[in-house]
């Protein structure tokens, strides 16, 4: 086997360079690959099985227990944070609120009151969603655990993670 060594490849204008059919171009093999600003790097997605309800009527922000965990491949890549979470509010009339954090810092979050619920869940429960969007600089190589945290103002808030249909899904994008 032969072994070419090319400082630089490319096409001219409107031309394109092709991989030959059946055969497969590896740029993992040797040395490092740098793809272009916004390439997506790697997908993480929270699953959490537990069926363990969390009930507060904490008006301070406490854990769910719902989080993922993402390495970035380097200290210039972004993280996109999609969620969506579901509560159940025991009454009508109180304010849910999530966040999420990485590490101690928050990153924003959402805010539902139970009067625009979504579904009537028995004779007196709401279910309500949450939906959450951040593009977060952790400026770290480092693993990087984002966690979902919620309060209640005026009334109880129930949070099982088995019957609340949650998503947390990282994707880290080359910065």
């Amino acid at each position: 086997m032969s072994t070419l060594v090319i400082k630089e490849l490319s096409a001219p204008a409107g031309e394109v360079i092709k991989v030959a059919a059946g055969k497969t171009l590896d740029l993992k093999s040797q040395g490092t690959t740098t793809l272009p600003t916004g390439s997506v790097l790697q997908v993480v997605s929270a699953t959490q099985d537990d069926t363990t309800a969390i009930v507060t009527t904490s008006s301070t922000y406490v854990t769910t227990g719902f989080n993922a965990t993402i390495t970035p491949s380097s200290t210039s890549s972004k993280i996109r944070i999609d969620a969506s979470f579901m509560a159940d509010a025991g009454t009508n009339g109180c304010n849910i609120y999530f966040h999420i954090q990485r590490g101690s810092t928050s990153l924003g979050g959402s805010q539902q009151d139970a009067n625009s619920a979504i579904a009537l869940v028995g004779n007196s429960r709401l279910l309500i969603n949450m939906p959450f969007s951040y593009l977060d600089s952790p400026s770290t190589a480092s693993a990087v655990t984002y966690e979902l945290y919620m309060k209640v103002v005026g009334g109880t808030v129930r949070y099982k993670p088995d019957q609340c249909l949650s998503s947390l899904i990282l994707t880290e994008i080359q910065g």
